[in-house]
């Protein structure tokens, strides 16, 4: 009986040794720690340069007179300046977003101050949104699972409707809404149109607050954050957020929803 020796293992091809040694797995790495890296760098910089004290009250009264001669004499550095704040706070997810509006409002006036605000926001959140794309979220879609996997399906079919629910109501982090978009993988352009018309609202309610902060300032007193919590604001808030799911609704009725 004669034994048979083993067969030789096929050489690698070259394409397999291509592949094997190109440095896709370390970009890989890289785009998975890009948006903590960053929002880490955010937070560090707050922590070291305390520039926390810069987003308050405190700081607006105490600059009061130069950032109104800034927006008097050099309106479109004053608004690209400003845009380029909010934008950087919004994309590193800083807090004092509602600060940010209100001096929007404050030093730009109720309509312009909304204006630049939303566009800033919508700015900040896309780009926040893009690189939770490319970096943690290959993460969770490839764990997208279950109850996961059920949310990513209805958030596709109705996407603009559910971003748009989520932006009305004010109970949501306006960073987790960035984030949960796109790790359910929402279209750019529907994730900017939902997000830029549903933070309307609370960009006009804060802007409005803004424009009336130099009287409140000159009485030593700081508005409240809370106000759009208050149910004169808050109602109509919940009532357009409630229109946005009527199309969800209509197509449930109907059974389009599958």
């Amino acid at each position: 009986m004669k034994c048979s020796s083993p067969r030789p293992r096929p050489l690698p091809e070259k394409q397999d040794l291509i592949e094997t040694t190109s440095p896709a797995g370390g970009r890989n790495w890289f785009r998975l720690l890009l948006l903590p890296a960053l929002i880490a760098i955010g937070i560090a910089a707050i922590v070291v340069f305390h520039l926390d004290r810069f987003l308050s009250f405190h700081a607006l009264a105490a600059n009061r007179a130069w950032l109104s001669s800034e927006v008097a004499h050099n309106l479109v550095v004053a608004v690209l300046a400003f845009a380029c704040v909010y934008v950087a706070a919004t994309a590193l997810s800083l807090p004092g977003a509602s600060i940010l509006t209100i001096a929007a409002g404050f030093l730009f006036g109720r309509i312009f101050g909304t204006a630049i605000a939303v566009v800033s926001a919508t700015l900040g959140a896309t780009a926040l949104f893009a690189i939770a794309r490319t970096s943690l979220g290959e993460i969770f879609r490839r764990r997208s699972a279950g109850a996961l996997g059920t949310l990513q399906d209805g958030f596709r079919r109705n996407a603009f409707s559910y971003l748009l629910f989520l932006r009305l109501v004010p109970l949501f982090p306006f960073w987790l809404v960035n984030l949960v978009a796109a790790f359910l993988d929402v279209p750019l352009r529907i994730f900017v149109a939902g997000t830029a018309i549903g933070i309307v609202p609370g960009a006009a309610v804060y802007a409005s607050v803004g424009s009336g902060l130099g009287a409140v300032l000159d009485r030593g007193q700081t508005p409240d954050l809370k106000i759009i919590l208050s149910p004169p604001i808050l109602i109509p808030i919940l009532a357009l957020a409630a229109l946005s799911l009527v199309p969800i609704a209509w197509r449930k009725i109907r059974g389009d929803d599958g």
